[in-house]
């Protein structure tokens, strides 16, 4: 018993360090995709905000995940093994691939896999789980929408952001200190907007330590064998780890593939997905940072391009000097294209892997379930 409970502790680290690989791409994508810190400077503000949210609001979600989707009689030490097997697994190939997958959607899918292979399951609470998770995203997209189909502008001019894709000010981490990057044409806006930047993303981050640190460890502490205090060190540990090593490919997919992301609508998604997923962990619900975020910047994306469309107007044949006046090309900011800001392709596999990774870490619990009985 003993062994299994020293390897269970290491298959939950293992879990953590996916976890914070893809977390911290969620976290901290739209502030690398800026260019307003670099990624040694991410895991270092990544590490300090999970440890907060993890040992604050994750609590809440540890006892939802660890004692209530499954029935306690059910949930042995092996039991807790196979999950953490499945969900680490499961976690690992959406890094590989690049992809900021669910690690709670992922790790509910394998409770519940569990579950079912010991007839477990408490199907009231993973109807309210389920329930959140269609609501989530879908607030998500639609505030993300309507801000950037109506309000993006004045945001942007209220909080005095500056609007450049890439960032004029970048916070770098040299031999250990923080140190800040600042080209000589930035102005008091860039600056301001950098570390309004940074300050949401470490507002992600605690989310994310928040809503993932029971994504690690629930399957410990539900079968009795760990504390619960004990069991948050281990997950926050592992996922500063994960931040710091396999955290790059996430980072560049989300700051980068997705959509285009000046300052104003980095701000924008962080915050949406952030809160929404704050609030949800509050409540002890396992919230998906990154469904909420990526679907914010989906929508945020979306909202833009339609805004974009609704500005082409006939107007009439322009004089040679009007024509001269106007051959400099608007500046994105100013004219979004639906295609520069909505990529169909990546959204498509984002979601593909959102749909297939809890399944099949569902699938994989139950086999190895029913296998052992």
């Amino acid at each position: 018993m003993e062994d299994l409970l020293i390897a269970g502790v290491f298959l939950a680290a293992f879990v953590g360090i996916n976890i914070g690989g893809s977390s911290t791409g969620v976290a901290f994508g739209p502030a690398i995709g800026a260019n307003a810190i670099t990624q040694v400077g991410a895991g270092v503000l990544m590490s300090i905000s999970a440890i907060i949210g993890g040992w604050t609001i994750g609590r809440n979600v540890v006892t939802t995940v660890g004692n209530d989707i499954v029935a306690t009689p059910v949930f042995s030490l092996s039991a807790g093994f196979i999950v953490l097997a499945c969900i680490g697994l499961t976690l690992l190939v959406a890094n590989v691939l690049g992809i900021p997958t669910s690690t709670s959607m992922v790790a509910v899918g394998a409770m519940v896999g569990m579950g079912i292979g010991n007839a477990g399951v408490e199907w009231g609470v993973l109807v309210r789980i389920a329930r959140w998770w269609v609501v989530a995203p879908l607030l998500a997209f639609g505030i993300a929408a309507a801000i950037g189909r109506w309000k993006y502008d004045e945001i942007a001019a209220f909080g005095g952001i500056s609007e450049p894709t890439t960032s004029p000010v970048t916070l770098r981490w040299t031999a250990g200190r923080p140190e800040l990057e600042i080209a000589e044409d930035a102005s008091s806006s860039d600056i301001w907007s950098t570390v309004l930047l940074l300050v949401i993303a470490c507002y992600m981050g605690f989310s994310a330590g928040a809503s993932n640190v029971a994504n690690a460890v629930a399957p410990l502490v539900g079968s009795g064998m760990v504390s619960l205090d004990a069991a948050i060190l281990v997950a926050v540990g592992a996922i500063s780890f994960g931040a710091f090593t396999i955290a790059r490919r996430t980072m560049a997919t989300v700051g980068s593939d997705l959509t285009a992301l000046p300052m104003t609508a980095a701000v924008v998604v962080a915050t949406i997905g952030a809160t929404i997923t704050t609030g949800l962990s509050y409540l002890g619900i396992p919230a998906s940072l990154a469904l909420s975020t990526v679907t914010a910047i989906i929508g945020l994306g979306w909202g833009r391009a339609q805004r974009g469309k609704s500005r082409v107007a006939p107007s009439p044949p322009a004089t040679r000097e009007e024509t001269v006046r106007c051959e400099k090309t608007p500046s994105y900011a100013v004219h979004p294209s639906a295609v520069t800001l909505f990529q169909g392709s990546m959204v498509a596999r984002v979601l593909a892997v959102w749909m297939i990774a809890p399944l099949a870490a569902g699938g994989a619990a139950l086999a190895v379930t029913i296998s052992l009985l």
